[in-house]
C-alpha cells in the first residue's frame, strides 16, 4: 500500500488535513494546468485512491474545456465534470464587489479572491455528489488561495477532507515538469517550465513569479497577454456610457445587457484602449510582500464608472463613509472570509447604499487611462441653480452663510485663541 512507502505528504496540522489512510476518493480542482495535471497523477499514485476532477468556467479567455476534460480523463480521472458558472459569479460574487467598490490595497479588484469561494462551494457540491471523502486542490503554501478554498470547504462540509499536495511536495517549477514528462503528463507550451504563474476569469486575469519577482524590472511585454499595451492602443479616444439600476450595471453606450455579457463587452473594449494595467505590490495575508501584475478591462471600465455615480447620489456623509466600509469588505473578502457574518452585515449596508445608485456615467478611454466626463442621474444631490458663481435661489439664502460660517469655526476659533495666549504677534 502507499502508506508503506517513502513520501513527501507532510504531518497534518489542521483537524480537516486528510491521512494516507482516511483517502478514498478525492474530488479535485481541476484546471488542466501543470500543477492540477500533475497532482491528479500523483494522488493517484501516493493516496492510492480514486480521482473524480472539477473544472469550473469562470470566463477564462480562450480556455477550451473539452480539451480540459479530455486531458483529465486521459491522466486517470473517473470523471471531469465540468461548470458553467459564469452566470452564478458574475451575480453573486461580482456584483456584490461592484456595489462594494471593491479593490484591495489600491489596485487589486478582487477577481481571483472574489472566484475562490465559489469554486469551493461547487467543489463541496461536487464532492457530496461523486461519493468523494476529499477535496484537493493546487494552492501553494505561500498565497492567499489556500485560506480562501480551505476556509470555504471546512465551513460548508466539516466532514470533508482538504489535502494540498503542492503544499507538502516540495517540487520547483522545474522538478514538476520533469514529473510530467516521466509520466507523459501533456503541459501547456512543451515541456519548458512556464515563465509566469497565471489565473483569470471574467473580472481580470494576474501573473506573477519568474522575471516580474524582479522589482528593478518594469514588466516585460510577453507578461501582458489580454490587455493592449497602452503605446499601440488607438490614437482616437472612446467615449463609452456605463447605465447603472440600483447599483447593476445594465447598458453600454444604451445597449442593455445581461450581467455576464456585459462584462464581457466592458472588458474587450477596455482591452483594445490599454485600460486595466496594474503593476502591484500587495501584502498578502500569509505575511509576504509581493509584486503581481494585473490585467482588470472591465473592472477599471465598471468600477471608475460605478464609484463616480454613487459620488453623486451619495451625501457628504456617505461619500466619507463608506469608503471605509469598502475596504474592510474588500479586506474581508482578499482574506477568505467569505462566511464571516460581518461581510453579510456589510453587503446589506451596500445594497441599501446603492438603491440610489442609478443613472448613467461617460467615461473617456484612452491609451490605458479611464475617466469620467459626464454624468447623470435621477438622484443626483445636484443643484444646478446652485452651482455657479453668483447663483442665486435654490435649496438655501447665501445671506445665511455668515451665520453658519461663525457657528461653524467657534470652537476651532476658541481653541486657536486659547492655544496662543500670551505668545507675541509674529
Amino acid at each position: 500500500m502507499a502508506v508503506e512507502k517513502e513520501r513527501t505528504i507532510l504531518k497534518k496540522t489542521a483537524s480537516y488535513e486528510a491521512e494516507p489512510g482516511d483517502v478514498g476518493r478525492v474530488l479535485l480542482l481541476y484546471s488542466g494546468g501543470l500543477d492540477t495535471s500533475v497532482m491528479l497523477k500523483w494522488i493517484q499514485d501516493e493516496y492510492d485512491a480514486e480521482v473524480v476532477a472539477l473544472t469550473v468556467n469562470l470566463g477564462q479567455p480562450g480556455e477550451d474545456f473539452e480539451v480540459v476534460k479530455g486531458k483529465a480523463l486521459q491522466l486517470g480521472a473517473l470523471d471531469c465534470e465540468v461548470l458553467d458558472a459564469r452566470e452564478e459569479f458574475a451575480e453573486h460574487y461580482v456584483l456584490p464587489g461592484i456595489k462594494a467598490n471593491a479593490l484591495y490595497g489600491g489596485g487589486y479588484p478582487l477577481f481571483t479572491a472574489l472566484g475562490r469561494p465559489l469554486i469551493a462551494k461547487l467543489a463541496v457540491e461536487a464532492a457530496r455528489k461523486h461519493g468523494c471523502d476529499t477535496i484537493a486542490h493546487g494552492c501553494t503554501g505561500k498565497g492567499n488561495d489556500q485560506v480562501r478554498i480551505e476556509a470555504t470547504v471546512a465551513a460548508l462540509a466539516p466532514e470533508l477532507k482538504i489535502i494540498a499536495p503542492v503544499r507538502g511536495w516540495q517540487m520547483g517549477r522545474e522538478e514538476e515538469v520533469e514529473y510530467a514528462r516521466r509520466n507523459g503528463i501533456p503541459v501547456k507550451g512543451g515541456t519548458e517550465a512556464p515563465p509566469y504563474s497565471i489565473d483569470d476569469n471574467i473580472w481580470g486575469r494576474s501573473s506573477e513569479g519568474g522575471p516580474i519577482e524582479d522589482l528593478n524590472e518594469p514588466p516585460r511585454d510577453d507578461v501582458f497577454q489580454l490587455v493592449t499595451r497602452p503605446e499601440e492602443a488607438p490614437d482616437e479616444p472612446e467615449l463609452l456610457e456605463v447605465e447603472f439600476e440600483r447599483g447593476r450595471p445594465v447598458a453600454l453606450n444604451g445597449e442593455r445587457l445581461g450581467l455576464v455579457d456585459l462584462l464581457e463587452r466592458a472588458g474587450d473594449i477596455g482591452c483594445r484602449h490599454g485600460v486595466g494595467i496594474v503593476d502591484h505590490i500587495e501584502d498578502r495575508i500569509v505575511g509576504l510582500k509581493v509584486r503581481d501584475l494585473y490585467e482588470v478591462p472591465a473592472a477599471a471600465i465598471i468600477l471608475t464608472a460605478h464609484k463616480e455615480l454613487e459620488k453623486l447620489v451619495g451625501t457628504i456623509h456617505q461619500n466619507q463613509f463608506k469608503p471605509q466600509v469598502d475596504n474592510q469588505w474588500a479586506f474581508l473578502v482578499y482574506a477568505g472570509l467569505w462566511q464571516e457574518p460581518l461581510l453579510s452585515d456589510l453587503n446589506a449596508y451596500m445594497d441599501a447604499v446603492n438603491e440610489q445608485v442609478t443613472g448613467v456615467i461617460t467615461l473617456k478611454l484612452y491609451k490605458g487611462s479611464v475617466r469620467a466626463v459626464a454624468r447623470r442621474s435621477p438622484n443626483a444631490l445636484y443643484d444646478p441653480e446652485l452651482a455657479g458663481f453668483g447663483a442665486s435661489g435654490g435649496l438655501f439664502s447665501q445671506q445665511a452663510s455668515p451665520g453658519f460660517i461663525e457657528l461653524w469655526s467657534l470652537q476651532s476659533r476658541m481653541a486657536y485663541g486659547i492655544r496662543n495666549r500670551g505668545k507675541a504677534e509674529s
